[in-house]
């Protein structure tokens, strides 16, 4: 019989394999703030990044996200009326 983690401890195991829960990578976390844009962000990435991920992490990424989006619609809208000759 395989020893079972303590209380206080922070694992899952599964069979006879103890795993540690890993917070997000940062290409995770990245894609899920992408996903999150959308809407389309899966029930089970979801949950992942409500449990294991900090929200500083992913409040970061979004105001990086959002600001690249709005300079990306700023510069479209000065492509176009430059084109449109105003």
């Amino acid at each position: 019989m395989s020893p079972l983690p303590a209380c206080g401890e922070r694992a899952r195991v599964r069979g006879n394999v103890s795993e540690e829960p890993k917070p997000p990578t940062l290409w995770q976390t990245i894609a899920s703030v992408g996903a999150s844009f959308f809407g389309v962000q899966s029930a089970k990435n979801r949950a992942r990044d409500f449990k294991h991920g900090k929200a500083a992490h992913f409040i970061a990424i979004g105001l990086v996200a959002t600001a690249v989006f709005v300079l990306l619609v700023i510069l479209a809208v000065r492509l176009a009326l430059r084109q449109a000759g105003m």
